[in-house]
């Protein structure tokens, strides 16, 4: 059975290249935790509080539901957003987009999910690239996360950043 993750996204112009390009990078130091990452597994993707740069005014929000459509491999070059190299990628297949900057609220969830056992210091477990979901997590996320999703080709041109680099 295809395990669940949730894919933590924190910058803008990574997040564009995600959803347009229906691919994932994982920085160097997160290389182990992204081969753990199988093809048919399931992504949901999360855009963190600050991706958009202004953490007062954003939340972080689940956005979009997609498949790996290809093994994590290393990369012939690294993808660059910012300072940051990622060095490990795979394909994804994107079902679904929330509209743009919209999505489930993570925070409003987080007491009942297993995988935050601590739901006061539940943000910490997401300073990482991925996190894996328990079955009973991802079914009840996908299922809150449903009505808000939209058709892929329905929204992705509002998610291309201009400044979007590769």
């Amino acid at each position: 059975m295809p395990a669940a993750h949730l894919v933590i996204i924190s910058n803008r112009e990574a997040l564009s290249w995600v959803v347009t390009q229906q691919r994932m990078a994982f920085p160097t130091g997160r290389a182990k935790a992204a081969h753990a990452i199988a093809e048919g597994d399931e992504v949901l993707l999360y855009s963190t509080r600050g991706c958009f740069a202004n953490p007062t005014r954003d939340l972080g929000r689940i956005f979009g539901h997609a498949t790996v459509a290809a093994p994590v491999r290393t990369l012939p070059e690294p993808v660059r957003f910012g300072e940051r190299a990622f060095t490990e990628g795979c394909t994804l297949t994107v079902h679904g987009l929330t509209a743009f900057r919209e999505g489930l609220v993570l925070r409003d969830h987080v007491h009942r999910l297993e995988v935050f056992p601590d739901p006061k210091s539940w943000s910490v477990r997401l300073r990482r690239a991925s996190l894996p979901l328990p079955p009973a997590d991802a079914d009840m996320l996908r299922n809150e996360l449903g009505p808000w999703l939209k058709p892929y080709a329905e929204v992705v041109d509002d998610y291309r950043w201009p400044a979007v680099r590769r």
